[in-house]
Formats: structure tokens, C-alpha cells, sequence
């Protein structure tokens, strides 16, 4: 009798158990571990950047591998939190299922044999009960074994986490040591050539009496002294797919308005902190260092007559004169900004680990022909997803 009032609830326990058909089907552990390998490789590079012929190079490049490894990481533990949040969020929702289904499970175990044999409806009572729970246990032991695969699953997440977050700790530190190489090698660099000696005097005099990027620009002539005649191979052929010189999304484009109404001729780009600025070709480097409202910049000049201004860099790189090769860094974004003014590599935060929040660091990108600030578009390849 008491068999028969089971089966219902059974049932009932059993599709109560279904799991959610929502929950995505990827797999952040094979992304962890692919994240892993990238910085494994960029962890080889460094070791082997030292004896490169080419040590800035080699150490750019470096840099570059581990920007990539650490955001594949911190896709992958994103990845890995969502998961193990749809798990928790689950298994939580079906509390009362699942006790309901622990207490029909203990009742059956706890009931005596000679009742479980006994049906009001007599003999036919019984068979059928016995038909309906043998149908019933086939189900049952699926759903349980989806259950048991779903704790097992959420578990490893878990430890998925944590071995991630100890990968990126170390990923993060050797990253770091990459750019501390990389800033010597630059400051040892002597194999550049200089197209000009900067004047330090006309300088800041130029600097002193410039109220916009325009007047600065065009007033860069008078701080060179001695520069060598003509001009590089230049970049018309190339108009359209330059590459951008940060890994990163463009968030405005030339003439769009920015939250308190200010439009500029250039592109700004979101970027992750710490993030590598590169030239996009040869050029000679015009002037470095703080300008204006726009922090650190950096003036470009791929060939006579165009400029290329990067703005918003935390550190800048070589020296003004030099004639840079294409691909060599010029600065890098700023950090995090920890409290106390720190800005360096640090785990990154869980509520910057959303997509939309991960670029942290914007880099302004302006392009000028002659004295007229032109579209950046127009030179640089933008036609990525952003």
C-alpha cells in the first residue's frame, strides 16, 4: 500500500530533476588549458630573448605573447565562473526536489519487505505497482547519474578556478618581467638611427606656448637641430591596412562625441591594462612625453608631411630623433591603478572581468597631413569586430 503511494511521487521527483535545457555547452577547461599553453610558449620566449640577436624585438614580441596568453586566461576563468554559477544556480533551485526524492528513496529502503508486496487492489494492484516502478528505476538511475555528473562537473570547475587564478598569478609576474627587459633593452638600444638632436631649450619653449595639438604639430620643425635631409620610404602604399598599434576595440571614431560632448579628429581605442603600443611602420620619432590634457604622447613621423600622435600612454619609450623600426615599441598603457597611485599588473578584479569592462586603458590615435588632422580610418585597418 504504502508502495503504491511512492510511484506518483517517484515521478514526480524524477522530472523535477531534468536539467535546465538552457545551460550553455562549452568548455572552459579546454580553453584554460589553451590559455595555459600560450603562456607556457611566452614564458620559453623570454628565456630565449636574451640571446636574440635582436633583444627589443624579440622582447616586444614576448610582450605580445603574453598579452595574448593572459586574456585567453581570464576568458577562460570568466568562462569557468559562469559555469560553475549556472551549476550552483541549478542544483540550488532543485533543494526541495531532490530532498523529495532522498525522502521517497529512504522510505522505500527503510520499508519491510512483506509490505512492499501488499496493494489494496490486491494481487493486480501489486503487479501493476511493480510494472510502474520497474519502469521508474531505469529514470531514476539516470537522473541520478546526471546529478552525480553535474556535482562532479561543478567540483572541477572549482578547481578549474583555482588553477587558473595560480596560472595567471605567475603569467601576470612573468609578464611583468618581460616589459622591465624590454624597457632596458631599449634604454641599452644604440643601433638606431638619428635623423635630428632634439633642442631642449625650443623644446619646452614650443611646449610653454602651445595651447593645441595643432599649434604643437606644427611648431615641431624648430626643435630639430641638424636633421639629415629627404625623407623615409614612406607609407602611401599602405594607406587603408596599416595596423592598429594596440591590441584593443575602438570605442569612438573620428568627429563622434564623447560623454561630456567633445569631439577630436582622431579614434579612441579601449586596450587592456599594460598593453604594448607598437609603430605601425618606420618612422622617426618627433617628440615624446607629456602634452597638453592628453598624457603621454607620442609623434610619429613614417614619412615628410605625416604624423601620427598616440596619447594616452602610462610609459613611452626611445628617444626623439630616433628613426624607429616598424613594429618597435613606443610606450605602454597604464596598469589598473591599485589604491595609493600603484599602477601595475595585478589579478584583475571580478567585476573588470566582464567584456564590456576588461579594456580598462584608452589609447587616442590622431593622423595628420600637412597641418589638417585627417580620419585615422583612412590609414589604419579598423574593419575588425569591435
Amino acid at each position: 500500500m504504502r508502495r503504491a503511494r511512492l510511484a506518483p511521487l517517484i515521478c514526480t521527483a524524477i522530472l523535477a530533476l531534468t536539467p535546465a535545457a538552457a545551460l550553455a555547452q562549452v568548455d572552459p577547461g579546454a580553453d584554460a588549458r589553451a590559455a595555459s599553453d600560450l603562456l607556457a610558449k611566452a614564458t620559453r620566449a623570454l628565456d630565449e630573448a636574451d640571446g636574440a640577436a635582436s633583444r627589443v624585438k624579440a622582447l616586444s614580441q614576448t610582450v605580445r605573447a603574453f598579452e595574448a596568453g593572459l586574456r585567453a586566461m581570464r576568458v577562460g576563468m570568466r568562462q569557468a565562473a559562469i559555469a560553475a554559477q549556472t551549476l550552483e544556480r541549478d542544483l540550488a533551485s532543485r533543494d526541495a526536489e531532490i530532498s523529495q526524492l532522498l525522502g521517497v528513496l529512504s522510505s522505500i529502503n527503510t520499508t519491510p519487505a512483506p509490505v512492499t508486496l501488499l496493494h489494496p487492489a490486491g494481487p493486480v494492484g501489486t503487479a501493476r505497482s511493480g510494472m510502474l516502478l520497474a519502469d521508474v528505476t531505469p529514470a531514476l538511475n539516470a537522473r541520478a547519474a546526471v546529478l552525480r555528473a553535474n556535482l562532479e562537473e561543478l567540483a572541477s570547475l572549482r578547481a578549474l578556478q583555482q588553477s587558473a587564478a595560480r596560472k595567471l598569478t605567475e603569467g601576470l609576474a612573468a609578464a611583468q618581467e618581460a616589459r622591465t627587459r624590454l624597457s632596458q633593452a631599449i634604454a641599452d638600444r644604440e643601433d638606431l638611427p638619428r635623423r635630428f638632436t632634439e633642442d631642449p631649450v625650443k623644446t619646452a619653449l614650443l611646449i610653454a606656448s602651445t595651447e593645441s595639438l595643432d599649434g604643437f604639430a606644427s611648431g615641431l620643425s624648430q626643435i630639430a637641430v641638424g636633421e639629415a635631409p629627404g625623407s623615409l620610404p614612406g607609407i602611401e602604399d599602405r594607406k587603408g591596412s596599416l595596423p592598429l598599434p594596440v591590441e584593443g576595440r575602438i570605442l569612438r571614431r573620428a568627429g563622434e562625441a564623447d560623454a561630456a560632448g567633445i569631439t577630436r579628429p582622431g579614434i579612441v581605442m579601449a586596450a587592456p591594462p599594460r598593453a604594448l603600443v607598437t609603430t605601425p611602420a618606420a618612422a622617426t620619432l618627433r617628440y615624446h612625453g607629456p602634452l597638453l590634457d592628453y598624457g603621454n604622447v607620442a609623434i610619429l613621423e613614417p614619412q615628410s608631411g605625416i604624423l601620427l600622435v598616440f596619447a594616452g600612454m602610462d610609459v613611452v619609450y626611445g628617444e626623439i630623433g630616433q628613426v624607429l623600426p616598424g613594429g618597435s615599441p613606443v610606450g605602454l598603457m597604464g596598469g589598473l591603478g591599485a589604491p595609493g597611485g600603484q599602477a601595475d599588473d595585478e589579478i584583475v578584479p571580478p567585476e573588470l572581468l566582464e567584456a564590456a569592462t576588461e579594456w580598462t586603458q584608452t589609447l587616442y590615435i590622431e593622423v595628420r597631413q600637412g597641418d589638417t588632422a585627417v580620419d585615422p580610418a583612412l590609414w589604419f585597418k579598423t574593419d575588425k569586430d569591435e
